[in-house]
Parts: structure tokens; sequence; C-alpha cells
């Protein structure tokens, strides 16, 4: 009953951490007079001030405030242990091609193109600066393609809130400040990878780019770009607590309904069939791969444009729920979900 005790006073999102890429001796991306480490500290900042300006009730916990090296599993760290709802991490590209231009968001994936997986490559290169790296990232490789077969493997039941977000950030981009929109983009970033919560990876723009260079350091572009995420940051609460509102005020009439019937099981289940979910994929997965190779029973189901995995099956709630700490030691992030005459409901 914690579990479900925890989830009723979820009502609100409360937590955010805004993660600054780089840092230190890491500069990251380099621009003819500008670092990326320094950009994006300075866009981070703003967005925290922007936040505890407009959003009091939310706690804003950043990474790292000033020039200081973070590695990137003390970064998920910082995540998990703060129970976030929600993980930021603020980024600028660069590429060999000086024309190329724009913003693009990144959720946790398998890459789709080559471009993508250089992406990645870029970005995760940052741990052969730990100590111990090999040991730390069980022998991930950042610069050898066959190390990113893992993330072929993984579990993300956050996908979908994850690419919600990732969306109102390139849309925010687009129509408030008037980047070129690359999309929203899937890949490899070990500091996603280690997060228990939705999260994505933005790249504000090229510093390979001499005009996006000049406008990433300009104060209006500052202004402009830090007001973006937080407005995406916004609208994603403005839904959070829409939904968990609906949660909770539907758990407590169930609560009230099951008081007054009579207290079979199957009267209390309603014919509410329940599930637990522990995995979710833009396309169907094949039955040696995911979580057909973690569990025995697995029942597939889609919605909208995404293939959903889920094990466990009974009618009771309270069965569920004694169910799921067993499969949180496979999938940490696994939640419960409901069916009706097999239509997904909110349980």
């Amino acid at each position: 009953m914690l579990a479900q005790k925890k989830s009723d006073e979820a009502i609100k999102l409360k937590t955010v951490i805004i993660d600054p890429g780089h840092g230190g001796k890491d500069s990251g991306a380099l621009g003819r007079n500008n670092k990326e480490k320094d950009i994006v500290l300075e866009i981070s900042l703003r967005v925290r001030e922007y936040l505890n300006q407009y959003l009091p009730d939310v706690n804003v916990i950043m990474t790292r405030d000033k020039d200081v090296f973070v590695p990137l599993d003390e970064r998920a760290r910082i995540a998990n242990e703060n129970d976030a709802d929600l993980f930021v991490s603020i980024h600028a590209n660069s590429i060999k091609n000086s024309r190329i231009s724009g913003a693009e968001t990144f959720v946790l994936g398998l890459h789709r193109s080559e471009e993508n997986l250089e992406v990645a490559k870029k970005e995760n290169s940052v741990i052969v600066l730990e100590d111990d790296y090999r040991a730390k990232y069980e022998g991930f490789d950042p610069n050898s393609t066959e190390s990113y077969i893992i993330f072929e493997l993984m579990q993300n039941v956050y996908l979908d809130q994850s690419i919600g977000f990732a969306s109102s950030v390139q849309n925010q981009f687009e129509e408030r400040v008037g980047r070129h929109n690359r999309g929203v983009k899937q890949a490899g970033f070990l500091v996603l990878r280690e997060t228990s919560m939705p999260g994505v990876l933005v790249e504000l723009g090229f510093l390979s780019n001499k005009y996006e260079e000049r406008f990433m350091a300009s104060e209006n572009g500052k202004v402009y770009l830090a007001s973006a995420i937080f407005r995406a940051i916004r609208d994603y609460k403005e839904r959070f607590d829409e939904v968990n509102s609906k949660l909770v005020s539907g758990g407590a009439r169930n609560t009230e309904e099951k008081v007054n019937r009579d207290s079979s099981e199957k009267q209390i289940g309603e014919n509410i069939e329940y599930r637990i979910q522990v995995a979710s994929s833009q396309k169907p997965l094949s039955k040696n791969e995911g979580p057909y190779k973690k569990f025995d029973n697995v029942w597939e189901y889609k919605e909208g444009s995404y293939f959903k995995y889920t094990t466990g099956f009974t009618s009771s709630h309270e069965e569920i729920l004694k169910k799921l700490p067993e499969i949180r030691q496979v999938v940490p992030d696994c939640f419960i979900v409901g069916f009706k005459n097999g239509e997904r409901v909110i349980p």
C-alpha cells in the first residue's frame, strides 16, 4: 500500500533537474569565440531563474551551477536521489559542415541514423575524462559503434513522456525563437540511460555555425532560448498535474465506491485487468529481445504509434501491487496499467 500512497500524493510535478552539459576540464564543443560549457551554463541558470520566479512550487536542482566537471553517473545520481519528475540536459552542437544549423532534442533510444550516433558519441565521450571509466560504465566505449547495442535492448518506460516534452521544446524553439526545427530524435546517451524519470538532451544549436554561435552567445539569444525551455517545462507541468489529479481523484472515487460494494474480488475489480508495463518502443520487438528475454509472460498492446509491453496479470489491484516490487527488481521504472474490455484505463 506504500506504493499506492506515494502515487496518490504525487499530484503535481515537484522536482526538475537542469543539467548544463560539460564543465571544468571538459569544454564541450568549441566555436570561434565560445565554449559549449559556458553557453549552456548561462542559459541553464536563466532557466532556473524563470522557474523560480514563475513556478515557485517547483524544486529546481542544478547538476552544476558553476564551471566544474561533473561525471555523467553523478549527474544521474543527483536526479535519482532527488526523486525528480523531469530531467533536462542542455547542450550545444558542432559539426564539420559549418552551414548546418538548427535546434534538436533527443530522447533515449537506439540511433536511427549515423548522424544521431555521432551526436551520442560526442556527448558520451566525456566519460574518458573520468577515473576508471571502463569499470564504472561496464566496459562501455563511447567511440565504438558496437557498444551502442545496449540501447537496443534497454527498457525506456518513459519514452512517451520524454517524446511529449521534447516535442514541446522543439515547438517553442521554432514558434517562439524562430530556430530551424531539426526535430525530436533518439540516440544512446549514457546520462539519460542512468536516470529514472522522463528526460531529454537538448542541443540548442551549432557552435560550428558562426551565426548560431553569435545568437547563442548574445544576450537576446540566451533570454529567448532559456525562456523557450522554461515554457516547455511549464506546459509539461500543466499536463502532468492535470493527468495525475485525475488519477488521484479517480482512485478516491474508486475507494469510496468499494466501501459501499460487496467485498468480493470480482466486484472490487470491476472487470478491470491489471498488468505491469515494462517497455515501450516505436517498433515492435521480436520474441528474443527486450522484455521477452527478462520475463516469461509478456503481453503486447499498441497505443497510438507506440508498442507497449507488460507482464503479470490479475483482476485485483491489491495483487498487482504485491507483484510490483518483484518486477521493479528487473525494471526499476515499471508501473501498473489497467485494461477494461481490451482498452487501457486509469487503474
